[in-house]
């Protein structure tokens, strides 16, 4: 049965937040939003980049990089995946139609 969500306070480049979130994904949140922080904590540092909002979305955009070049690495590893099944299967029904 889904449990009720809950608020949870969590605080990025000290500046709080209260999201509501469902009691089974609130580690995961607190996790993500620690990990934000840090994030948009060492884009600050540079220097290079002022003002929260863009700090924001240079912290976006190199997660959306992150995401996108994981997502093309697990669709190689997907299709190496598949291609090794293959060819294992062929090997299989060779030895099988060999008997």
């Amino acid at each position: 049965m889904n449990q009720p969500a809950n608020i949870v306070a969590i605080t990025i480049l000290d500046k709080d937040y209260r999201i509501v979130c469902p009691p089974q994904e609130q580690d995961d949140l607190k996790a993500a939003a620690r990990w934000l922080d840090r994030q948009m904590r060492d884009i600050k540092q540079t220097g290079k980049v002022t003002g929260n909002e863009r700090i924001a979305v240079m912290a976006a955009l190199n997660m959306a990089h992150d995401l996108f070049t994981a997502e093309q690495r697990i669709a190689s590893l997907e299709q190496q995946l598949k291609t090794h099944v293959q060819r294992l299967d062929d090997k299989l029904q060779a030895v099988l139609e060999n008997q």
